[in-house]
């Protein structure tokens, strides 16, 4: 696929260019997913008490919210190879929030964990974010590009903790019972995912260069029939699964929190539904620059010590989000737990962007494939967390702690992800060509 105008910067301030209003509607997309996807969190305390939940059915709903994602982040993968992130983006978002305003129709625990379930599939956005930030963006900044517009994203699950107390409030505030407050919050989240898919038609475009459908019949790239077997060539990449595991490492992690948190803090450091909450929410709220901070790191070792250092840089960090981890699972005393919580938050969040300044670099042929199987990895590493924390003979400071200790161990699966001496080639010509082009001209800037 021909992409003549990749963005070799990221101009914030900048609505008018292809590449950057991909990045500023991608991060907003998925902000709004991550809400919605974990705006039941917060309210699990009045939904536990309504619908009479035991600590194993929350395990299990847990379990829900992340398991669909999964699957739906290797089909939307290998969709977005076939019809671009464009369309996928707006029929996720706007078939996604179908069950997060169902969800208010839940009157047992069978039908709610049902909703749980359908709503994890919007989980699958992250997909398409990266997707389409990885063919906007040059290879000098593409780490950085992704890191930000998920990690700005990705603190919709932190800014919920929050807001969503807020919102369940103000409906009760109104004069409605419980039973409808959360109902109608998550109504309003579905709500917002609609609309934002419409914009998200109307807004972007697939590439550089225009959108898919319009290049295939320009003959400016293959016909969909033609991108056949990609699926393939990533499942038959060792580098691809070694990849899968790391990102199961943190972004499991990050998941399982965001399901977790509030709770955790309401019944081993007895607080209200409001303070657990808000500080629950300062976990997300990291992905607003540590994420980014991890995948410009990514991309400055990799200037420096090709892709090999982008590799390391990784296994750095996430041994480091591994041991602070197990730190955090010992704390008893508020503020410790609060501090260490954030001090690991930002290993967690830092792994996840130097994950995807990798990503890229695996395979450009099969690119959305890879982005999606690695994607899947953290889903399943907080499907394997959700089985710890819904076991009655361990207490949730032991599953932390359990959870540490597999994060540091899977920062030992950094040694299989390898390039030749041909793919650091490649991707050094790819620089210096991309930098070398002049600041006025489209490569430089995007159009």
């Amino acid at each position: 696929m021909s992409t003549p105008a990749k963005a070799t910067r990221i101009r914030l301030l900048d609505f008018s260019t292809a590449p950057m209003r991909a990045f500023h509607m991608t991060w907003f997309a998925f902000f709004l997913c991550f809400f919605a996807w974990f705006g039941i969190a917060p309210l699990m305390a009045v939904v536990r008490e309504e619908l009479s939940l035991t600590k194993e059915q929350i395990g299990n709903t847990i379990i829900a919210s992340v398991a669909i994602t999964i699957l739906a982040r290797l089909v939307i993968g290998w969709l977005c190879d076939r019809i671009g992130p464009r369309l996928a983006y707006t029929w996720l978002l706007i078939l996604g929030s179908i069950p997060v305003m169902g969800i208010g129709f839940a009157q047992s625990y069978e039908t709610f964990l049902l909703f749980r379930l359908g709503i994890g599939a919007i989980g699958a956005s992250f997909v398409i974010t990266q997707y389409h930030t990885s063919i906007m963006f040059a290879s000098n900044c593409v780490g950085t590009a992704n890191a930000t517009t998920a990690g700005w994203g990705n603190a919709g699950g932190g800014v919920t903790q929050a807001v969503m107390p807020v919102i369940f409030g103000a409906f009760v505030a109104l004069g409605m019972t419980e039973f409808w407050g959360w109902r109608m919050a998550m109504g309003c989240a579905g709500l917002v995912c609609l609309l934002t898919g419409i914009g998200y038609y109307f807004l972007t475009q697939d590439t550089p260069a225009g959108n898919f459908k319009d290049l295939r019949a320009r003959g400016m790239m293959p016909e969909a029939k033609h991108v056949r077997g990609t699926f393939l060539e990533a499942l038959k990449d060792v580098r691809v699964w070694a990849l899968f595991i790391m990102y199961g490492a943190c972004f499991g992690v990050e998941l399982t929190i965001h399901n977790i948190a509030a709770l955790y803090y309401m019944d081993y450091f007895d607080l209200g539904l409001k303070a657990a909450g808000a500080i629950a929410g300062c976990f997300g709220v990291l992905g607003l620059f540590a994420r980014t901070l991890g995948g410009a790191l990514g991309d400055i070792c990799g200037k420096n010590w090709g892709l090999k250092g982008r590799v390391r840089w990784l296994m750095v960090v996430l041994a480091a989000e591994g041991v602070a981890l197990m730190g955090f699972s010992q704390m008893t005393m508020l503020p410790l737990a609060l501090g260490t919580m954030i001090f690991f938050g930002l290993f967690v969040h830092m792994s996840a962007g130097a994950t995807y300044s990798v990503v890229p670099f695996i395979n450009k042929r099969a690119l959305g494939s890879v982005a999606g199987i690695v994607g899947a990895g953290g889903n399943f590493g907080a499907v394997m967390a959700g089985f710890l924390f819904k076991t009655e003979a361990i207490t949730w400071p032991q599953a932390l702690l359990i959870s540490g200790a597999l994060v540091t161990a899977c920062a030992g699966a950094c040694y299989l992800v390898r390039f030749s001496e041909a793919d650091e080639a490649a991707a050094r010509e790819e620089l210096e060509e991309r930098l070398a082009a002049p600041a006025s001209s489209p490569i430089a800037e995007g159009a």
